[in-house]
């Protein structure tokens, strides 16, 4: 034991399996909200194994500098991997230990990491592995699976095939099935539409009780066009489980997109007795109230006082989703332009450029871009500026925003060629639209009208280049 160092035990940590070696990086999430999240899935989903979510929070805890805390964690995880299987400590407290060893090594606890780190070695010599630190278990694909799908979106296909990995080896196991499906949900945009309906519906056969599975799908059906079959799910989700938030945050948001506002409101508002700092739960109440304002808005103009109410209801809910998570990008979105809605212009304003100034995705950023040129055509009356930002949403790939963007943009252009009043900036903007359609006689005819009135442009300029040489060849 004397002979212990940092420079010794480095090498050996790296090859352990454990949240410290999987790559999850603390600036892809919010980390409090994070922490409230496993804390509420601890609390209130009972039929899943809590080892993970310990295990999980441990990490979290320790990346918020609170390694005591973390331990405790930890302890938590050992107890419940005693309790649910107690002949497969060796199996389920893999990941734990491995966190153990790393926490310590942090602290500069050398002895009690390396502790760890022979128990890992010893589980490893008795499950037969081939690598002293490192055994190939389903159950260890299986949790790392479930703490991608915790810190977001660019870690959603590395989960899929975590859980992939976890069912070649155990294809009928409920959990690893489980997991599977909801990562296959998450990744729906990137997929084929409905590519997620049958794995969900072996999930459930599979966990009937399974009550946070039976609510995705029912918003897949629900997706699908098989509205009638989704509500059954939802309907004997809240049967069985009439009192956990995550089901009933989801009930909501089918009957939101079912156009039932108020059953949706009661439902969250209802969850949001059980979780009260919850910023999702938040968001989604200010959507309800915003629907019903547009919905207000649409029916009367003699409704000016309940609008007014209705926008300060969308307020103060979308202001809560982000102060309880400061990386919640769309909400803050949604917040700006119910400030416009308000005509709170300034309050808009530092909203969006609060927005643009944090470290977004690709999809955020053209997400953001778009609204924001919205808010500077629509309320400040800005069309050059808007083209600004439209066009920066459009040099960004994707599908529905970069449609609508384009859309707008051409509808804003072509307003102001038929004014007779577009400059450069203007022609460049639908050269920019025709090139992206393929439209290359009409891109080099707009970019022609743009370097017309502003010849040394040397972006307008590259672009005609690039087209006249593509046509030639």
């Amino acid at each position: 034991m004397s002979n212990i160092s940092k420079n010794t035990l480095q090498p050996i940590l790296l090859q352990l399996e454990c949240h410290f070696t999987w790559t999850l990086l603390k600036e892809d999430v919010d980390l409090d909200d994070l922490e409230e999240t496993i804390c509420d899935q601890i609390e209130f989903l009972t039929t899943k194994s809590k080892i993970s979510n310990y295990n999980l929070l441990s990490y979290v805890k320790h990346l918020n500098g609170n390694s005591e805390e973390a331990l405790q964690s930890l302890q938590k995880a050992e107890a419940a991997a005693q309790r649910n299987r107690a002949g497969e400590v060796h199996r389920k407290s893999l990941v734990t230990w491995g966190n153990y060893a790393w926490i310590y090594y942090r602290m500069n606890k050398l002895q009690e990491a390396q502790t760890y780190v022979s128990k890992v070695k010893d589980s490893c010599k008795e499950l037969s592995s081939t690598s002293c630190y490192k055994c190939q278990l389903p159950e260890v694909y299986c949790e790392e699976g479930w703490a991608l799908l915790k810190f977001g979106r660019k870690y959603y296909e590395r989960a899929k095939k975590c859980f992939e990995k976890a069912l070649a080896e155990e294809p009928e196991n409920p959990e690893f099935t489980s997991g599977y499906a909801i990562a296959m949900y998450r990744l729906e945009d990137d997929l084929i539409k409905g590519s997620s309906l049958e794995p969900l519906r072996r999930a459930v056969t599979l966990n009937p009780n399974d009550t946070f599975v039976m609510s995705y799908l029912a918003l897949e059906l629900q997706d699908m066009a098989q509205v009638e079959e989704g509500e059954m799910y939802i309907t004997k989700a809240l049967q069985k489980t009439p009192d956990v938030p995550y089901v009933l945050r989801y009930a909501a948001k089918f009957y939101r997109r079912k156009g039932e506002v108020d059953k949706s409101l009661q439902f969250l508002e209802k969850a949001l007795t059980f979780t009260p700092t919850s910023s999702f739960l938040h968001h989604q109440i200010g959507l309800c109230y915003r629907t019903k304002m547009y919905q207000l808005k649409r029916a009367t103009k003699q409704s000016f006082k309940e609008q007014v109410e209705l926008i300060r209801l969308c307020i103060f809910h979308f202001k809560a989703a982000v102060d309880k998570k400061s990386k919640f990008i769309y909400a803050y979105t949604d917040l700006a332009n119910m400030y416009a809605e308000g005509k709170r212009y300034q309050e808009a304003e530092d909203t969006f450029q609060k927005v643009l100034q944090m470290k977004l995705t690709c999809q955020e950023k053209q997400q953001i871009h778009y609204r924001y040129g919205q808010f500077l055509e629509f309320h400040k009356k800005s069309e050059a500026d808007a083209i600004k930002h439209f066009m920066e949403a459009l040099k960004i790939e994707g599908d529905m925003t970069r449609k609508m963007c384009m859309n707008a943009l051409k509808k804003l252009v072509d307003k102001r060629i038929q004014r007779g009043s577009a400059d450069a900036a203007h022609f460049g903007a639908l050269g920019f639209i025709h090139q992206l359609n393929g439209e290359k006689s009409e891109a080099i005819e707009c970019y022609e009208k743009a370097l017309a009135r502003d010849s040394s442009n040397e972006e307008y300029l590259s672009a005609l280049c690039d087209l006249r040489l593509s046509i030639g060849n």
